[in-house]
């Protein structure tokens, strides 16, 4: 078997780093006749989108080989980690696939019937039986849990919670019994504290964090994936709702102050990861663009690349570039915080050269 071996800097210290790959796996110490396939550029531990959906496209759940092609699409710019946020497609048989990233998924999303895209969830008829579902998803998925926490509420006109606070709390704590975390989908305010106060681990899109939520995520260790890419389409989804206009309005108004609200997050310390929402509205392959959206909203160059990378790897309790680590690198021959993410030189998987 051929023993590769790649030369260049890391981040994101800067320094000088050599490692060699041998049957899939970093190896700090040199190894006599390994090809070099790299050197003199940067070298990464393999991209992160913390919030994808493999599986799902613009018009709902895909076949299995399209779900395959999403996944080599990731591959393609280098995002090696996958966070599937939800998906009702059964992706499992993908980690049999040696040439496909790594995911780890959250089962499927959970609802209250009519409270979210039809299809997508499990919907759930009585909150009581939350919990039991929760726990039924923590030990199907691969320790993550994915709850709705609001959607438009026909009834009111407006975004509203799907959960009381009570079920909420015995729910998360179904979660954390399995060993798994939990996290949700939130545009608006009102659901926040009742999923912050009831332990969840982090918040998806989070656009009606205030200074008040803030305080509350920093209190509880609550982390964020403001999946900025997909906010952009906020104005055409209030424009599609005039049949609701207090929803529509709400949905313009989240979208203008979004940027300003995660930008105060970051700057009080909350954790924030780099996710993109791909699959239905948001096209894969597209984790380059949320790192550049994310230091529009306050993230230093560095800070936004390891948003997507190194960071994102230690949240998930992943590893990134060590001995004995799985050989999952992504090279660029430019310094990546300056941009062009997406377009890595190149890519190793499993110790393969892409």
């Amino acid at each position: 078997m051929t023993v590769l071996h790649v030369r260049g800097r890391g981040l994101p210290d800067g320094e000088a780093v050599q490692w060699w790959i041998e049957r899939g796996v970093l190896r700090a110490d040199p190894i006599a006749g390994a090809e070099t396939v790299f050197d003199g550029g940067w070298i990464l531990p393999g991209l992160v989108d913390a919030h994808c959906h493999v599986g799902l496209g613009p018009h709902g759940p895909v076949e299995f080989d399209e779900a395959v092609t999403q996944a080599e699409t990731e591959r393609g710019v280098g995002a090696l980690l996958l966070r599937d946020a939800g998906s009702p497609v059964d992706t499992r048989s993908m980690d049999d696939r040696e040439d496909l990233p790594r995911i780890i998924r959250a089962g499927r999303h959970l609802a209250r019937p009519k409270r979210y895209s039809p299809g997508l969830p499990i919907d759930i008829e009585d909150e009581s039986q939350l919990p039991e579902a929760v726990a039924e998803q923590a030990r199907w998925g691969d320790g993550w849990v994915k709850l709705v926490g609001d959607w438009i509420d026909r009834s009111v006109g407006d975004l509203a919670p799907l959960w009381s606070d009570e079920i909420l709390k015995a729910a998360i704590d179904a979660a954390h019994a399995n060993g798994a975390r939990v996290t949700a989908h939130v545009f608006g305010e009102d659901a926040l504290p009742g999923l912050i106060n009831a332990g969840i681990d982090c918040i998806e899109h989070g656009t009606g964090i205030t200074d008040d939520i803030i305080e509350l995520m920093l209190a509880n260790g609550t982390a964020l994936v403001p999946t900025l890419i997909n906010i952009e389409n906020f104005p055409g989804i209030a424009d599609a709702a005039a049949k609701y206009p207090v929803y529509a309005t709400h949905m313009r108004e989240l979208y203008a102050s979004c940027r300003a609200r995660v930008g105060a997050a970051h700057e009080a310390g909350i954790p924030i990861f780099a996710g993109t929402d791909a699959g239905g509205m948001i096209a894969h392959g597209r984790i380059g663009d949320e790192i550049e959206a994310l230091k529009t909203v306050g993230l230093s160059p560095t800070d936004a690349l390891g948003a997507g990378c190194w960071d994102a790897r230690a949240w998930l309790g992943r590893p990134g570039l060590a001995d004995g680590a799985p050989a999952d690198l992504v090279c660029y021959a430019e310094d990546p915080r300056s941009g062009g993410v997406d377009h890595p030189d190149l890519v190793i998987l499993r110790g393969r050269v892409y």
